[in-house]
C-alpha cells in the first residue's frame, strides 16, 4: 500500500466518522428543543427551561455595535481581508468578537436576566458589505452611494439583536428571591461563621466574654446561637426581596440556544444540518469501501 493509498484511507474514515458525529450532534440538538416544553417565566422550574417573549433594554448603557455603531442590544462582528497569491485568492479573518452584555426576555408573566457568554446565538439581523478601510466609519453604504465607497480589500459581517424582537431561549434558568429558596440552616449557619471567622478581632471582641483571648465552649456556642440567628435574618430578607430569574450556559453537556427565529425554523435548520452530516458520512463510507477494495484488488 503507498502513501496515497494511506492518505486516501484516512482522508475517506475522516469523512465518515466526522460527517457521522457531526449528524448524532445537529439531530440531538433537535431532539432537545422538541422535547423541552416551553414555559412561563413566573411559573418555570429550576434546571433546564425553554422561555419565548420579547427583549426589553436594561437600566445600564446599551452597548453599540462596534462596526455600524448602531444602537442595539447584543453584537457580534467579523472583519476579513481579500488576499490574492497569484491565480489563488481568498478572505482571510483578521479580527472577530462577540459581546458578552446581558440581556432581558419578557414575557407575560415576568422578566428573566440571561447571560449570553457559551450560548449558540442566531439573530434575525445580519449585514455584510465591503470598503478599503480595515475598520469601517458607521453604517455601510447603500444604493448609488455604493458606486463611490472605495475598494472591496476588506469583508464586514455584523450581526445585533434589538429591543423589542421576540427571542426564544433554551437553558440552564435559575431564580432567587421571593421567597423560592429553601434554607439549608447547617450550610447557613456555618457561612456566617466562616465570614465572621476572616475578622478573629472582631470576633473575640463580641464573644470573648472572659477577655482571655480564646474562645471557650461555652462562648462557642453562643457563636453558633447568634450565626443561627444571623442566617435566618438573611433568608428572611432574601426572600422579602423580589425574585429574580436568570439563564445562562447548561452545566451539562445540553444546548444553550438564543435565537430571533422560533423552535419551528430551529430545529428545521437542525434537522437539514443533520441530513448533510449523514450524507457526508455515507459518501465517506462509500468512498472507504472503494478504497479498500482497490487494496485488496
Amino acid at each position: 500500500m503507498d502513501l496515497a493509498q494511506l492518505f486516501g484511507l484516512a482522508l475517506a474514515s475522516a469523512l465518515c466518522l466526522g460527517g457521522g458525529g457531526f449528524c448524532v450532534w445537529r439531530w440531538a440538538r433537535a431532539r432537545h428543543l422538541l422535547d423541552t416544553p416551553t414555559s412561563r417565566i413566573r411559573s418555570a422550574a429550576q434546571g433546564y427551561v425553554e422561555l419565548l417573549g420579547v427583549l426589553r433594554e436594561l437600566p445600564a448603557v446599551q452597548p453599540l455595535a462596534p462596526l455600524s455603531g448602531e444602537r442595539c442590544l447584543w453584537w457580534r462582528y467579523c472583519i476579513e481581508e481579500y488576499r490574492a497569491n497569484g491565480k489563488r485568492s481568498s478572505w482571510s479573518v483578521l479580527e472577530r468578537g462577540t459581546s458578552d452584555a446581558w440581556l432581558c426576555l419578557a414575557d407575560a408573566t415576568g422578566e428573566c436576566l440571561i447571560d449570553p457568554r457559551g450560548a449558540e446565538v442566531h439573530p434575525a439581523f445580519r449585514k455584510v458589505w465591503t470598503g478599503s478601510l480595515r475598520h469601517p466609519r458607521g453604517l455601510a453604504p447603500q444604493g448609488w452611494m455604493r458606486l463611490f465607497s472605495g475598494g472591496r480589500t476588506y469583508r464586514y459581517t455584523e450581526e445585533r439583536l434589538h429591543a423589542g424582537e421576540p427571542l426564544y431561549a433554551i437553558g440552564d434558568f435559575r431564580s432567587s428571591g421571593g421567597g423560592r429558596q429553601g434554607l439549608d440552616l447547617q450550610a447557613a449557619k456555618g457561612e456566617v461563621i466562616r465570614q465572621w471567622k476572616g475578622d478573629f478581632a472582631g470576633l473575640l471582641q463580641r464573644f470573648d466574654s472572659n477577655a482571655d483571648g480564646r474562645l471557650d465552649e461555652q462562648e462557642w456556642n453562643r457563636v453558633h446561637l447568634a450565626a443561627r440567628l444571623e442566617a435566618e435574618d438573611r433568608h428572611r430578607q432574601s426572600s422579602a426581596a423580589p425574585s429574580l430569574h436568570q439563564l445562562g450556559r447548561p452545566r451539562e453537556a445540553l444546548p444553550f440556544v438564543l435565537s430571533s427565529h422560533g423552535e419551528e425554523v430551529l430545529t428545521r435548520r437542525y434537522r437539514w444540518q443533520a441530513a448533510a452530516g449523514a450524507a457526508l458520512c455515507l459518501a465517506g463510507a462509500v468512498w472507504l469501501a472503494m478504497q479498500l477494495g482497490v487494496t485488496a484488488w
